[in-house]
């Protein structure tokens, strides 16, 4: 593939991947930063090349960088002699990343079980589809400790 090429699918990956953020609840901006910094070769960015590169106001990227930091999801690292700031993508330990979807899930799954408990009638249709996720996610949650050895034993 040639380089005009690479760059131009990594561009439209960039795009996708903002409109999947964009559905799990990201603001446009944030979304399309993150996928900046997941899909580019480049792996760190300056807040000025994340201006130029997005196109976009500082502000823009300044209250998205931010979101993004509190999230957990970016991290910057600084030079010894450089004063400028090194955005990209949070690259912890896998443990972290499963432990964190699955407090997740039990959150969701502590507010799907409140839900049926208030539920008047328990055999109505949403009461009876929230019981399915429920003993979905239970039994989700139940394996993830046997998948994760599982998974290191693999490595």
């Amino acid at each position: 593939m040639e380089e005009s090429e690479r760059l131009k699918k990594q561009k439209e990956l960039i795009e996708y991947i903002g409109r999947q953020n964009e559905r799990e609840g990201f603001q446009p901006v944030p979304a399309r930063i993150l996928g900046l910094l997941m899909v580019m070769d480049k792996e760190e960015y300056t807040f000025e090349e994340i201006v130029e590169e997005m196109k976009i106001s500082k502000s823009s990227v300044s209250t998205a960088l931010k979101n993004l930091e509190i999230r957990g999801i970016i991290e910057y690292v600084t030079y010894p002699g450089d004063r400028k700031r090194y955005f990209r993508f949070f690259s912890g330990e896998i443990d972290g990343f499963i432990n964190d979807m699955e407090a997740k899930m039990i959150k969701n799954l502590e507010t799907i079980q409140q839900i049926i408990g208030l539920k008047k009638d328990p055999n109505s249709r949403n009461a009876m589809f929230l019981k399915t996720i429920s003993t979905g996610m239970e039994f989700f949650i139940r394996k993830l400790d046997e998948l994760k050895i599982e998974y290191k034993k693999g490595q």
